[in-house]
């Protein structure tokens, strides 16, 4: 009894750590082809679903493609919806474990074509001079012992069988809901749904466990998959909370469902079995089984993957995302834009001041880094881009001329802030540059320079004045930069760096100058506030 257990012990973690040489030789060997086909392929619900299975199905692990699509979400390079719609794909390509081993693992003798297959992965690895050819091997040798580790998990799985049943250790009386949390715990455990999906086709291959009570396993693996999403978004964006929590429902309803319906399920199991012409045995059932509840439920949730995104925005709402959200742009307002400018003014105060806040960030803030204002930028932009938008959608007839000038005011101001927001992040790289030991000749100038651009941020009105002061430091700058180059004190990668950032930073001031000349609209339609400067200083 004690060795089968350490039998049992054994053939899983051989199979966990073929799992893991399979995930990562083929995940390395792709590169960059899995993360352009989950960059670009998700331009729509169907299209990410297909991106989210066939990157599963290649790589063998949903939890590495979770984790990835997490980690594209706090990028900011995949939107809730998309990333929704590659989860439901991915549960779907994690079927194809099931598969291998149903099909493949009980339909001929194992060792006789792993052992070959494990020497010629090994061989490729150690001889391959480039490394795709190595991780390509890594990934045969994983092949190789994945099956050698199911085989002695089901010749284990097979001598306890007939200590276990007939009223021993497992018995059918233990009911639905118990296989189903021993399968949850199972994947939690291991972290692996496959590993968990191993021992039961194994056990019902075995007759260790009947079928229904195996079907409630694979659900409770099918849930239990979810913890590395969960694991993988803890201190992550709220955006990857959101996803994690769209997981976890997603597998919990179609797992409930299948559940409910579970002898239908069976049902029809044996029906496709019989017309697919498969053999009938446990292992092919409980796989059919498991694709097929996977893809009733993804494709009953694809219809509503924008609903579903939006109602999990509603969660996990960070100070940024509440800063996007406009507080006074009222839709009933449209129809009278005298009414609506007062609400695109105290829009606009509170857009100028956000932006004002992310520059003097970039401006003190120590050791910051682009990353970490992105998602103060993200929702500046989006904020600027609401108010845009409320503007373009108020009725032009029922305007008068004085309204569209100073409408046109915040639009142009608006344009002027999304630039500098744009901008920002060379504030960081300038600050950075002149910490450096290169620049200690300039390190005078920039600091008068950064001191000059925050008085600049600081103003409440329009400061020609201080930005003839930074343009005239700028030039300063960048002659004495050219110059350092011509003398090669520093490398000519490193000069046109710094140029580039003085260039950039230089172009904030301009912008975020024009913005200070924005009034209020009711301000200037009530004759308050200083004179508008002309247009040609606005442009």
């Amino acid at each position: 009894m004690i060795s089968s257990a350490f039998q049992i012990l054994g053939g899983l973690a051989l199979f966990m750590l073929a799992m893991e040489m399979m995930t990562n030789g083929l995940k390395n060997a792709a590169g960059h082809h899995l993360r352009h086909l989950l960059g670009t392929w998700t331009k729509t619900p169907l299209r990410g679903l297909m991106a989210g299975f066939a990157i599963t199905g290649i790589v063998q692990h949903s939890g590495a493609v979770t984790v990835a699509t997490i980690g594209f979400v706090n990028a900011g390079l995949l939107t809730l919806a998309q990333s929704l719609a590659v989860i439901f794909g991915s549960n779907i390509g994690t079927t194809m474990t099931g598969w291998l081993v149903s099909l493949v693992g009980f339909g001929f003798n194992v060792e006789a074509v792993a052992l070959p297959l494990l020497a010629a992965g090994v061989g490729t690895k150690l001889i391959s001079r480039t490394p795709r050819n190595q991780f390509l091997g890594e990934a045969l040798a994983g092949f190789a012992l994945f099956f050698l580790g199911l085989s002695i998990l089901k010749t284990a799985l097979e001598s306890v069988a007939g200590g276990f049943t007939g009223g021993g250790i497992i018995s059918p009386d233990y009911g639905l809901p118990t296989y189903l949390v021993i399968g949850l715990l199972a994947t939690v455990l291991t972290q692996s749904s496959s590993a968990a999906l191993a021992i039961v086709l194994t056990a019902a291959a075995g007759g260790l466990i009947s079928l229904d009570n195996a079907a409630a396993a694979v659900i409770g693996a099918n849930l239990g998959s979810t913890s590395t999403a969960a694991l993988s978004a803890l201190k992550a964006t709220a955006n990857a909370r959101r996803l994690a929590v769209g997981h976890i429902l997603f597998n919990v309803l179609t797992g409930a469902i299948a559940l409910l319906i579970l002898p239908v399920m069976l049902w029809l199991v044996a029906l496709m079995t019989d017309w697919l012409n498969l053999e009938a045995n446990p292992a092919i059932s409980l796989a059919l089984f498991h694709t097929l509840f996977n893809v009733l439920g993804a494709f009953c949730m694809l219809p509503f993957t924008k609903p579903f995104a939006r109602f999990l925005g509603r969660l996990f709402r960070s100070k940024e995302e509440d800063n996007a959200e406009p507080r006074y742009l009222d839709d009933t307002l449209i129809t009278t834009p005298e009414l609506a400018i007062g609400a695109v003014d105290q829009e606009m105060k509170r857009l100028i001041g956000h932006s004002r806040g992310l520059l003097r960030v970039c401006l003190d803030r120590e050791s910051l880094t682009e990353t970490d204002i992105r998602p103060k930028a993200e929702a500046i932009r989006n904020l600027n881009q609401a108010i845009t938008d409320y503007i373009s959608r108020l009725r032009a007839e029922k305007m008068s001329l004085s309204i569209v000038d100073a409408l046109t005011i915040s639009i142009r101001t608006c344009r002027y802030l999304a630039e500098a927001t744009e901008l920002a992040s060379r504030l960081i790289k300038l600050r950075e540059l002149s910490h450096r030991i290169e620049f200690a000749e300039q390190a005078q100038t920039l600091a008068q320079y950064l001191d000059t651009i925050r008085a600049l941020v600081a103003a409440e009105g329009p400061a020609p004045n201080l930005l003839a002061e930074a343009e005239a430091t700028y030039h300063r700058l960048k002659n004495s930069t050219l110059q350092m180059m011509v003398r090669r004190d520093f490398s000519t990668g490193l000069g046109e760096q710094s140029l580039d950032a003085l260039s950039a930073v230089r172009r904030l001031n301009d912008q975020w100058s024009k913005a200070l000349n924005w009034q209020a609209a009711t301000d200037l339609l009530n004759g308050g506030g200083h004179q508008v400067l002309e247009s040609e200083n606005l442009q």
